[in-house]
């Protein structure tokens, strides 16, 4: 029996390494040895509300090697340099109404691969092949590893109809804000404004394109944006923040001109209130973005490779730390420490 190593979270406060059996691909699945794999801040949330032990790893961000195929998958992919779709392309049935209209992440029968689908905290995963997408070899495996944050930001940009010009605003500068302000430069914006808590972050996020970087708090971005749009407002507003308070979400309906655009893209943990009368008499529409899937016949994340392939989105510069596998708690640890300056943590393996 063939294993690997992967780390699981103990339920409490840890991330420990583990030995288990190695996943084997089935049928249109491809078993993918992983090379570089980032922890997204959603890892950390949902870390933090564990109550009981992993039985599988976590990790989505991933970028790997295909080592084996399964039945039905073409045996000249073995060795393809892939960033591989773990939660949409990756796991949808292909059938259903949601996957034969590209919307993967909606499939109403996620394949359950050999091995429980585990995640990018490992060794090897298994997915279904059709998700993994090809690198070109100018690619570096830490860009690969940053091509599903930049698919998500790509996607919010797309679902939000951005268009070559407009005054974008990103409310926040985790990973998920840099790469929508990364996005959003690549994409044709004429302003770009974010809100950041972290000095790091805020200087990253003017290195990737951001015409400034103000404080979340207080009304320094509704200024700002209120300067350069003669008092209208962001055409557009992107929310990833989300957490429990619903601010985030009364700032972008009022940094937001009227018959603007507020996509959300930030997880929200917990019932919000919000008068709905303002975005209402201001005519906002108000779209929510989840993950990647195919638009426009082509799917986010090949838009994302594109950007990072030519330059036009220079994420390598967001990863400040690189651990080995076996320090996973360690990595996790300078994730969590702002303090520290990390803002992408990835394993390299």
């Amino acid at each position: 029996m063939a294993t690997m190593i992967v780390g699981l979270h103990d339920g409490k406060e840890t991330v420990r390494l583990a030995e288990i059996e190695r996943p084997v691909p089935g049928r249109g699945d491809a078993l993918i040895r992983v090379r570089a794999s980032g922890i997204c801040g959603s890892d950390l949330l949902m870390n933090a509300d564990k109550t009981e032990p992993d039985t599988r790893p976590s990790g989505h961000e991933v970028a790997g090697e295909i080592v084996e195929v399964g039945a039905g998958v073409d045996s000249a992919r073995i060795g393809e340099r892939v960033a591989v779709d773990v939660l949409g392309h990756g796991k949808g049935c292909t059938r259903c109404y949601y996957c034969r209209m590209g919307q993967f992440r909606q499939c109403r029968d996620k394949a359950h691969q050999e091995g429980g689908g585990l995640g990018g905290f490992a060794q090897y995963m298994v997915r279904r092949a059709a998700g993994c997408y090809p690198m070109p070899d100018g690619l570096s495996w830490e860009e690969g590893a940053l091509v599903e944050p930049l698919a998500v930001s790509v996607h919010a940009l797309r679902r939000g109809q951005m268009r070559g010009g407009e005054t974008v605003a990103v409310l926040g500068a985790g990973n998920i804000g840099l790469t929508a302000v990364a996005a959003a430069r690549a994409f044709g914006a004429g302003k770009v404004f974010v809100t950041a808590r972290h000095a790091q972050q805020a200087d990253m996020a003017k290195r990737l394109g951001a015409d400034d970087a103000l404080p979340p708090e207080g009304a320094a971005l509704a200024d700002a944006l209120a300067r350069v749009t003669d008092g209208l407002g962001a055409d557009l507003t992107i929310e990833t923040v989300g957490g429990k308070s619903e601010a985030t979400v009364v700032q972008a309906i009022d940094v937001t001109r009227m018959q603007g655009r507020i996509v959300v893209l930030g997880g929200f943990r917990a019932p919000l209130t919000v008068d709905w009368l303002p975005p209402l008499l201001k005519e906002q529409s108000i779209i929510f973005a989840s993950c990647y899937s195919v638009l426009d016949g082509r799917h986010d994340y090949e838009l994302a490779i594109d950007l990072l392939a030519s330059g036009k989105a220079p994420l390598k510069h967001m990863v400040t730390h690189r651990f080995p596998l076996e320090d996973v708690q360690l990595a996790f640890e300078t994730a969590y420490d702002k303090s520290v300056g990390s803002i992408k943590v990835q394993f390299h393996m």
